[in-house]
């Protein structure tokens, strides 16, 4: 922790302790208010809001701009898509193909509409195309790393010198709908089509609300990270070859995929016998771990928003991301639902595409997790959504955004 040029800087040890206390804050709120529970708000989610603006008061009071290093985070990315990846068995890859492909069919679709939402009400309001692109897929669907990534070129080719500020301001109240969605939509038609789950299912990610989930001895925990290691490393060569062949990844993403190759390779086959133990896929200690690093991952990203950077750009923004709140929701409900076969699995894919279409696919997870925890898992949504949000989204958004660009 240190002090400089008003700035109060927490370092890594720091962030990840206020993460955990963001996520207990967010559990206490849920258990003392009764309708963020039944909408299945994520409990990072609702703790790291209240910090969040918490910090902004404290700016706002005292001039002190309260910044967080933030590599502990993403390293709890890298376990939780981990976990997804070492869940995943071929059997379940096979039943999820043609969700899969319509999922990402709709999605790609939808990316379309979301820039033409985008660039329309920048029209409205007198502002250029690119700037309604910003307030698309380049920093909903994007994220933050999509904004940063296309901000500069955007100011530079286009004259709008506060590109990178309308992006980020666009990613950040995206990410605050996005986790405020999910949940009531899921609800909403669990409720209305009395949706329950096909068979019981143990959870991918979380311990469900009215069981312990079976007992974790600390051998069961130490041998679910011995087996997320070993897939980061392979995860870590598989990027390292891409990278090579001239195509980046995140990290996050070839440890999924290496994730589904252990765990195809080697679950039930007795091939570590050096542990004593079978490999860990669907296992208690996974799904934990799961839960843990997507909670703090998830709280430490909400807690550390800037809200005093986004004022002078409310005004349009918030009118952009109105309409684009309005289109992701008659999407959801009335093309993601009914193509995904109108059951339990498509209520809880909803919930997650809530996360995919404004926010970051943590998001898309964390309110899949929340329902699921409440109502039942849906492992067909935790094969689909990963591998829709956190692969395919970013290389069609390569075309998608360059071709827009083009045309202005």
């Amino acid at each position: 922790m240190d002090w400089a040029n008003g700035i109060l800087r927490f370092d890594s040890f720091f962030a990840v302790t206020i993460g955990i206390l963001v996520l207990f804050v967010g559990r206490q709120l849920n258990n003392q208010f009764a309708t963020l529970k039944e909408f299945s708000i994520p409990e990072p989610v609702t703790g790291g809001i209240v910090f969040s603006v918490l910090i902004a008061l404290v700016y706002a009071a005292f001039g002190i701009a309260i910044e967080f290093t933030l590599i502990a985070r993403d390293v709890l990315l890298v376990y939780f898509f981990t976990t997804i990846g070492i869940n995943a068995s071929l059997r379940d890859l096979v039943k999820g193909g043609l969700p899969l492909v319509i999922l990402l069919a709709i999605t790609i679709g939808y990316m379309l509409v979301q820039n033409l939402t985008g660039i329309g009400m920048a029209g409205l309001f007198g502002l250029d195309g690119p700037v309604g692109l910003l307030g698309g897929s380049v920093s909903l669907i994007g994220g933050h790393g999509t904004a940063i990534a296309w901000s500069p070129r955007i100011a530079e080719n286009f004259a709008i010198s506060n590109a990178m500020e309308i992006g980020i301001a666009c990613a950040t109240f995206g990410l605050i709908l996005a986790s405020l969605m999910g949940g009531p939509i899921a609800k909403f038609l669990i409720t209305r089509y009395d949706l329950k789950p096909a068979q019981k299912e143990a959870l991918d990610v979380g311990v469900a609300e009215d069981t312990d989930n079976g007992k974790i001895t600390g051998f069961d925990f130490l041998d679910a990270i011995f087996a997320i290691h070993i897939c980061v490393i392979v995860g870590y060569i598989f990027n390292e070859l891409i990278a090579s062949a001239g195509l980046q990844l995140p990290l996050f993403v070839t440890c999924l995929f290496a994730g589904i190759v252990m765990t195809n390779l080697i679950h039930g086959t007795g091939i570590r016998r050096i542990t004593g133990t079978r490999w860990p896929a669907r296992k208690p200690a996974v799904a934990l771990i799961a839960d843990i690093s997507l909670g703090t991952f998830l709280a430490m990203s909400l807690m550390s928003m800037q809200l005093w950077t986004l004022i002078d750009l409310a005004g349009p923004i918030f009118a952009i991301l109105a309409a684009q709140f309005v289109v992701a929701v008659l999407v959801n409900l009335f093309i993601v639902f009914p193509a995904m076969g109108k059951n339990y699995d498509a209520a809880v894919i909803c919930a997650g595409f809530g996360g995919i279409s404004l926010g970051s696919t943590p998001t898309a997870m964390a309110n899949m997790s929340a329902v699921s925890q409440r109502y039942g898992n849906s492992h067909l949504a935790f094969i689909v959504v990963p591998l829709v949000c956190a692969f395919f989204i970013d290389l069609a958004n390569a075309l998608i955004i360059p071709y827009f660009l083009s045309h202005f």
